[in-house]
């Protein structure tokens, strides 16, 4: 009986606390689209190589989508209950971290990501994406794995997907 008291308790404990952990509030003035779009502005003025199995290009051409989707829509969401559940925990957990980790080539599902090895223009593309989504004043559309977002939370979850991707570029 006490067992049960000493295992029921250190279960709440633990829930409790990564409850708490998961809706601390935070500074993450670091993860803000004026920063990122200032980081791709430095990138554009380097040369790039990438150690992943995407070229720099497609990468780019990946995220903006990732950016554009949030305001059009994605072309195949997640059932509803993995949005409401796992997608959800997902998105928490990461933006508690301040940082993402996925499988760098997966495409979002129903994409087809140019890889035209166009690299500058990927890269345009995407600081376009990025400021078109700063002004945007419309609804968000729901993300296909974590759901609807506020755009704040959206703002903060382009950042870590980007910075994500970056984790695989060497600046030469």
């Amino acid at each position: 009986m006490f067992t049960k008291y000493i295992v029921t308790g250190a279960f709440l404990g633990v829930a409790g606390g990564g409850y708490y952990w998961l809706n601390a509030p935070r500074d993450q003035s670091h993860l803000s689209l004026d920063l990122m779009l200032d980081k791709l502005d430095e990138l554009s003025r380097k040369p790039l190589e990438t150690s992943g199995s995407w070229d720099a290009s497609r990468t780019f051409h990946h995220l903006a989508q990732s950016v554009e989707f949030s305001m059009t829509g994605y072309p195949q969401p997640k059932p509803a209950v993995f949005q409401k559940t796992v997608g959800k925990l997902a998105y928490k957990v990461f933006n508690a971290r301040g940082a993402m980790s996925h499988g760098l080539d997966e495409v979002i599902p129903g994409e087809v990501v140019t890889d035209d090895g166009q690299t500058q223009e990927a890269l345009i593309r995407l600081k376009t994406a990025l400021m078109t989504f700063r002004e945007y004043g419309s609804d968000m559309k729901p993300h296909f794995a974590y759901g609807r977002l506020s755009k704040d939370d959206y703002s903060i979850a382009h950042v870590l997907h980007i910075n994500n991707h970056l984790e695989e570029f060497r600046l030469t």
